[in-house]
């Protein structure tokens, strides 16, 4: 568990790279929809290329016959957890500072415990208490710097993420479901499926007519050059490096309970990002009720691995 643990933590490191950089695209004037949309058009190019050189040519063939195979499934999963999370979590970025965007996001440790439960997952009820003290950490962290004065911010830069929050939990957790056996999906227990790149990849295929569909509703005017550049950045760090590392822990989960503890490590994001903010931005180091934020993240996140080492 503690390795699982980790991993998602270091996970966490490269999805922090998400909120400064789609911030700064905003403020450079960059539009929302080709921030979304760009990411996953660099992962399809870069996985496709990697897999191809470390996995062979072949592999990769079999990889589009799987996804053809069960396209409706992929479709539907990919345009849930990627499409639906990472246009929303962009359009945000567009309305509302980082913080906003960065606290709200993190519902998502809640709102994956109300994934599972919909999925007929359970699961002692103490992780509510872990979640909820984890989540309390991260709202300590990002509201210490912060002073809530504009409504306008918190409705457009909040509540989209609020529905991304439950938006990536359900894409991934169909995937889980189909690999496990439900009767309700289709069976894509595939060995392939087994390596979290594959996995990136056909979610990354099947989220592709949303972002068609999104750009002929949208016409965004054409991405700068600067835009370009920062969207490749974020798919290689947050779309490949840190959905892979994820994906490849959440894989690893035996439990329904093991699951919600990785889908709690998410939360590190914001620390991360914050001590990024000091170093690389210049921003004002944390205050006491910051620092008091992170130690309950940590003491959360401490919680659930002893209880799942007590509960073995």
């Amino acid at each position: 568990m503690m390795l699982l643990i980790s991993i998602g933590i270091l996970a966490g490191l490269f999805f922090s790279s998400t909120f400064i950089l789609n911030r700064l695209m905003s403020l450079g004037g960059g539009h929302w929809v080709w921030s979304a949309c760009l990411r996953y058009a660099y992962m399809i190019l870069f996985l496709t290329a990697l897999l191809s050189m470390f996995q062979g040519v072949r592999v990769t063939g079999r990889l589009w016959r799987l996804f053809l195979r069960h396209w409706a499934f992929w479709v539907i999963s990919g345009s849930i957890g990627f499409g639906g999370f990472y246009s929303l979590i962009c359009f945000s970025a567009d309305h509302a500072p980082g913080w906003v965007v960065a606290t709200t996001w993190q519902l998502t440790i809640l709102a994956s415990l109300v994934v599972l439960m919909c999925f007929g997952r359970s699961f002692p009820k103490r992780i509510w208490i872990f979640s909820s003290i984890v989540f309390l950490g991260v709202l300590m962290v990002n509201l210490s710097q912060t002073d809530i004065t504009r409504v306008k911010a918190l409705l457009l830069g909040g509540f989209p993420v609020l529905l991304a929050a439950f938006c990536y939990p359900i894409g991934n957790q169909l995937v889980w479901e189909a690999k496990n056996g439900n009767r309700y999906l289709p069976d894509i227990n595939d060995p392939l499926i087994e390596n979290p790149f594959n996995k990136v990849l056909l979610l990354s295929l099947g989220s592709v007519p949303f972002w068609l569909l999104l750009v002929a509703v949208a016409r965004p005017p054409l991405p700068s050059g600067g835009q370009l550049i920062h969207t490749a950045l974020v798919a290689l760090f947050s779309g490949i490096l840190a959905t892979s590392l994820f994906l490849f822990a959440r894989n690893k989960a035996c439990h329904a309970g093991d699951v919600a503890a990785v889908d709690a490590t998410q939360s590190s994001e914001v620390i991360f990002a914050m001590i990024g903010e000091v170093l690389i931005l210049n921003a004002p180091l944390p205050n006491v009720t910051a620092l008091g934020g992170i130690l309950l993240v940590f003491t959360g996140l401490a919680l659930f691995i002893r209880f799942q080492k007590v509960t073995r």
